[in-house]
């Protein structure tokens, strides 16, 4: 190939911009054309190209979101949505495509690879919820997100003697729930992967830590599960406990990605590109055990993410 295009789509996480970049410098490294796709499939039906050069890319390492911005595409599902894309980069040149995002972005990709452009996809997303790869982009830069924030309300909910529910992101999986929860010592993490006993799980713990004399509690509540709020005043009338609800939203989307989300997606990038150079289309770049790998994109959509029991079981003997 001697020219390729790349793109973000969904939702935008932190690093994000540290693929592009991989992306665009390693295309050029190999004599290749690159050209940025703005806005997503969006973009790429619209054709809103633009060539980018290694300056293009520069001083975007730390930035959180996507120099080439996003968007949701819904009509990308209809065939004719597709042929009319592959038709558009076929037109402009482009032979082959590295699309950045999540689950969704992936079938994109596949129909694409299915209709004739050779893609690639990157997974990128805060929710780390992709079943072929251990991490996604993005997901160690919202967990250190949402510790600060966390880290802060505890100040707070200890100065008052109060019980905090803080409501994470994750769509429907309980990776940053589970995560902080350890990481911030709460008493308790809801998660939609493990059902839970609201008297057994919640307000029996909050009990016990009154008589032991603990003067704030956290819990921590995966959006997936979500009703934090009416949570936190049902955990008032019954214990008696001050309750205030928190649910961080899109703060958990931003910020400058950390030193793991920016090496990972270089990696990820790097690879991504070696693909397409060699022709290949229609697969998945992942990292399983610290090594980069790549899975067809049919069979990456397949796999499951079970999740880690003795991660909850840890936060269980830690919240003691």
């Amino acid at each position: 190939m001697k020219r390729i295009g790349v793109l973000t789509s969904g939702g935008d996480a932190p690093g994000m911009n540290a693929a592009v970049r991989a992306v665009v410098r390693t295309a050029l490294s190999k004599e290749m054309e690159v050209f940025g796709i703005r806005k997503g499939y969006a973009g790429l039906v619209n054709g809103l190209f633009e060539e980018m050069n290694a300056r293009s890319v520069s001083n975007i390492l730390h930035h959180g979101g996507t120099i080439l911005q996003s968007s949701r595409c819904p009509e990308f599902h209809k065939p004719e949505v597709v042929q009319k894309a592959v038709d558009v980069a076929k037109n402009a040149g482009i032979e082959g495509l590295v699309v950045i995002g999540g689950d969704g972005s992936f079938r994109g990709a596949r129909d694409l690879s299915e209709t004739g452009l050779p893609t690639v996809g990157i997974p990128g997303t805060i929710d780390n919820d992709i079943g072929c790869t251990d991490y996604t982009i993005g997901f160690d830069t919202a967990l250190n997100t949402v510790k600060d924030a966390i880290d802060k309300i505890r100040d707070t909910a200890q100065s008052h003697e109060r019980c905090s529910i803080i409501e994470v992101m994750g769509r429907g999986a309980g990776y940053i729930a589970a995560y902080v929860a350890i990481a911030c010592g709460a008493e308790a993490a809801i998660i939609p992967e493990q059902p839970y006993d609201f008297q057994k799980d919640i307000i029996q713990p909050i009990l016990d830590n009154k008589k032991r004399g603990k003067e704030s509690n956290l819990i921590v509540v995966a959006e997936g599960v979500g009703g934090s709020v009416e949570m936190a005043k049902c955990i008032e009338m019954i214990t008696g406990i001050e309750t205030r609800a928190t649910v961080l939203g899109h703060i958990q989307r931003g910020g400058s990605p950390t030193v793991n989300d920016r090496m990972l997606a270089s990696r990820m990038g790097v690879h991504a590109v070696k693909l397409l150079h060699e022709g290949i289309g229609n697969r998945i770049v992942a990292v399983k055990n610290d090594e980069i790998v790549d899975y067809d994109i049919l069979e990456g959509l397949q796999m499951e993410k079970s999740f880690k029991k003795d991660i909850m079981k840890m936060e269980r003997v830690l919240s003691m």
